[in-house]
């Protein structure tokens, strides 16, 4: 069903974390039989030595399989996530995109599983992981898990969402489903993922959510308390627009 894929990797500041993501690229290279494979990352503003370590990485690579390209775009100052994958759709193109986290909570390798047990419905055009599905395998922190689910009741009651997990970072879309998705994006942080899922919705794309293993990383970068009550706002922010646009 995939012929091609762009894969997408926002970094900010992932000098330590990296080593993880270029093990999990070279297995996948080594193990998928999709035909094109494109490796997109956007470095949002790091200010370690993200970019020079995926130059480094991108200039001992990139002429070891025909089928795989690379590219990286820099982004001068840091944005949000959802900037950061704003940009690397808008460059992406191949059939399928996938985004995904740079600590590789989720392993590429998903994506041969999501192929072998033909998940992968022909008449559907976006996917997301879920760690909340019974057939998903997740290692994680219990008070990581509370909050999540909590955020999980607020989204059903206040935007209607029906989803069990929004926040996975695993997502596939078809190309042209994606590009129509995150023109219209205006979120930049850790919210924009609840923008994707309203956006789907209001565009008459249905999301199919498939299980995963998933395993917990230390070194996040989000702050339970902080970014909580700044996810809180940010849903009041896009409900507001819901409303707003109608």
């Amino acid at each position: 069903m995939i012929k091609s894929i762009s894969i997408i990797f926002p970094i900010f500041n992932e000098s330590n974390r990296l080593k993880y993501c270029f093990e999990d690229i070279k297995k996948f290279n080594h193990s998928s039989n999709i035909k094109e494979i494109q490796y997109i990352f956007v470095d949002d503003g790091s200010k370690d030595n993200s970019y020079y370590i995926i130059n480094e990485f991108i200039r001992k690579n990139k002429r070891k399989y025909n089928k795989i390209t690379y590219k990286i775009v820099r982004l001068i100052t840091n944005g949000g996530k959802g900037i950061a994958l704003k940009n690397g759709v808008k460059i992406a193109t191949k059939d399928w995109i996938l985004t995904v986290d740079t600590d590789i909570s989720v392993s590429l390798l998903e994506i041969n599983k999501w192929i072998k047990n033909k998940y992968l419905k022909k008449n559907n055009e976006i996917f997301f992981a879920s760690r909340n599905l019974k057939k998903s395998i997740v290692k994680f922190e219990y008070h990581r898990k509370l909050v999540g689910l909590i955020f999980i009741i607020i989204c059903r009651l206040f935007l209607k969402i029906n989803l069990s997990d929004t926040q996975c970072g695993f997502k596939l879309y078809k190309k042209n489903i994606a590009k129509k998705i995150f023109v219209r994006l205006k979120e930049k942080k850790f919210a924009h993922d609840i923008e994707v899922v309203l956006l789907a919705k209001k565009l008459n794309n249905e999301i199919i959510e498939l299980p995963i293993k998933w395993v917990h990383k230390n070194d996040s970068k989000i702050n339970l308390i902080k970014d909580s009550i700044n996810m809180f706002f940010a849903l009041i922010k896009i409900k507001k627009n819901l409303v707003d646009n109608r």
